[in-house]
């Protein structure tokens, strides 16, 4: 019998003793979960509406980090919500300023061999540590909380290995763009990335961190490395050693596939516009003059990461065409920074300085000029993602973007000299006396509602026959930030489905909202990897709240095809791709017999287009709960009814 890789043995340790067959449906036990406030506030709506007095988990913590701009009382009210709300159910609160989610999970909170469940797709960051931590949709991280396992599809599980080490001015960030330029934004889908191999023992935590949250851009369910003596050296510099245990894959364990990496053979890589994937190695496109350098979020903010930069800068001057901001990654980092002098060489060099939070990466402030070319440390360069939609936006390493900042032009920071090697800090500062916890009675908390937070949306159960218009068709790899994009003004409705509803596809398909009132609903039409990005559930629950009632497309991304569900729509596939292209905006689709299909367990529906005057079939990939989500107009309703 072969032995079990890093992530059966997490399973067998939450009681999950043989890993399903890919594809099967896994109710995993959550130790943990995280919230942003971007997804926090409708989670914890939806939390509350469950009538759990307490959180179940081991610990479940509230961020502020996303909507921390504060113009108007929308995002304060938020706030306010989110702390008070904290207190009455028992979740520790990280306040705004304090940090991005996933940089302070890693320090302070992720366990190895420990579950975690994050209202965020770069929840995977902390399997760095050697958690195994997947981002989920609100409602999934809601019912984590009142101690539901999270419901998922058993994923293969793909070996990394890597082998050899970097060579200098090579980082892990060029690790993760080469795995992106191997597989594509689709190629993670249904597949855990698992490292191992002799270069993982090369790579410090946060390193691991980087790599791990990036496998988010692949679709991937999450990415995880073993638990070590690089694992158990960090803890001890976070002074929280006896979290530490050791995990390890087993020498025979086995994998659904293997890819090898030599470390050695890397070299500095940058993502072109308009995804993830589009890799090109940085020597190939030096000189490409730059209005914008952005250092920072939850993939590069690291101490390392900034420390590396601050010693890059020092002693020069930013170059004149060339802003550069800085957002570090935790109160940690940037006390870190101020100490060994790093935060002084950055200021005089020209840099801007940000608060610790997501700020640029989701266009909440620094957007770039119109047209303007952004050389960006981030996860995602999404279209319009800056809030500038002509923008154009790149992805590197902190190391690249540093070099490239001083020259104001892409450069290949292998020209600059000799590597920059930093001295880490033996104990990081733990600025745990900011967080609050939630009191050991908290009978007198008061949950304190802003008039921006409005009652939850509820979905009608599924009917019989399902009619309307094709409203829209579009392409591959469609983006939640197409379906509900960013920004300061659309982000600070989160909690207000009505009034975000109006901003759906309005990047790429204005007046949306008002077409699918007018209409009633109708269908979404699209092709592969529909809904990747972001965990937003927004872009679910605000289509739903128009009247979408289903989406076909030919494959979906994994997380926003749950949050479907969870809101009650029926997500669909195409069975033969050909008939994609027979489907037109405004052609009417009629399905007949939709709910008894759902409950006799059918695979598939004839759909008649009216208008073409033909029919094709369309697949449903439901399994049985899932099912019965659909058919009682989203979870929440499927959770009350068993209840009343």
């Amino acid at each position: 019998m072969a032995g079990k890789n890093l992530v059966g043995k997490i399973l067998e340790a939450h009681g999950i003793i043989s890993m399903p067959p890919s594809g099967d449906p896994i109710a995993l036990p959550i130790d943990q979960t995280l919230t942003q406030d971007a997804t926090g506030t409708m989670a914890y709506l939806q939390f509350e509406a469950l009538g759990v007095p307490r959180v179940c988990t081991k610990r479940s913590v509230s961020y502020v980090d996303h909507n921390t701009f504060q113009s108007g009382s929308q995002n304060s009210d938020d706030h306010r919500f989110l702390q008070s709300f904290a207190a009455k159910y028992g979740i520790t609160f990280s306040g705004p300023g304090h940090g991005i989610c996933h940089q302070v999970h890693l320090e302070r909170f992720a366990v190895p061999g420990e579950t975690l469940l994050g209202s965020d797709s770069h929840t995977a960051t902390a399997g760095g540590i050697g958690m195994l931590a997947i981002g989920a949709g609100g409602l999934d991280v809601a019912m984590a909380m009142a101690g539901e396992p999270f419901r998922l599809r058993s994923p293969e599980v793909v070996l990394i290995e890597l082998e050899g080490v970097l060579s200098p001015w090579v980082t892990a960030k060029d690790i993760i763009l080469e795995l992106l330029r191997r597989v594509s934004v689709q190629g993670g889908v249904g597949r855990v990335f698992e490292y191992g191999g002799p270069g993982v023992a090369t790579l410090s935590v946060p390193e691991r961190g980087t790599i791990a949250n990036m496998g988010a851009e692949t679709g991937a369910t999450t990415s995880i490395f073993p638990s070590d003596e690089v694992t158990l050296s960090f803890m001890k510099s976070q002074e929280r050693e006896t979290d530490f245990r050791p995990l390890a894959a087993d020498p025979d364990a086995s994998y659904a596939e293997a890819i090898t990496m030599d470390l050695a053979e890397l070299e500095p890589l940058v993502a072109q516009p308009h995804m993830p994937d589009l890799v090109r190695p940085v020597r190939e496109m030096t000189g490409l003059k730059l209005d914008q350098v952005a250092i920072g979020s939850c993939t590069n903010a690291s101490y390392k990461d900034l420390a590396t930069v601050a010693a890059i800068l020092k002693g020069r001057v930013v170059h004149p065409r060339t802003s550069l901001v800085i957002s570090p990654g935790s109160r940690q980092v940037l006390a870190a920074l101020a100490k060994t002098g790093g935060l002084t060489d950055m200021i005089a060099a020209g840099a801007r300085i940000l608060e610790c939070a997501c700020g640029p990466c989701i266009g909440i402030g620094q957007s770039p000029p119109s047209d303007g070319v952004s050389l960006r440390t981030f996860n995602r360069n999404f279209k319009g993602r800056s809030g500038t939609l002509s923008a154009k936006l790149y992805l590197c390493s902190p190391e690249v973007a540093a070099v490239s900042a001083l020259k104001g032009e892409l450069t290949d920071p292998r020209t600059f000299g000799e590597a920059i090697k930093v001295a880490m800090p033996k104990v990081f500062p733990a600025m745990d006396h900011l967080f609050l916890k939630p009191p050991e009675h908290p009978e007198a908390a008061e949950v304190v509602r802003g008039k921006n937070i409005k009652p939850l949306p509820r979905s009608q159960a599924m009917s019989e026959t399902l009619q309307g218009e094709v409203l829209l068709r579009l392409g591959d790899d469609v983006t939640t930030d197409d379906i509900l994009p960013g920004g300061a003004h659309i982000m600070s409705l989160r909690s207000n489905i009505p009034a975000i509803s109006e901003c759906v596809f309005s990047h790429c398909a204005q007046g949306f909202a008002k077409e699918a009132a007018d209409k009633g609903g109708g269908f979404i039409v699209a092709g592969r990897n529909y809904g990747q990005g972001s965990s937003r559930e927004h872009a679910a629950l605000a289509p739903m709240f128009l009247g979408i009632r289903g989406v076909i497309a030919l494959s979906f991304a994994r997380i926003h095809r749950a949050n479907l569900i969870n809101s009650g729509i029926l997500p669909m596939q195409f069975l033969r791709p050909e008939d994609l292209e027979h489907v037109q905006p405004c052609d009417r689709l009629t399905m007949e017999g939709v709910a008894s299909a759902l409950k006799e367990g059918e695979t598939t529906l004839s759909v008649l287009n009216e208008t073409q005057g033909r029919m094709f079939e369309v697949g449903i990939d439901l399994d049985e709960k899932e099912r019965e989500f659909v058919l009682a107009g989203g979870r929440l309703n499927h959770f009350r009814l068993g209840r009343s």
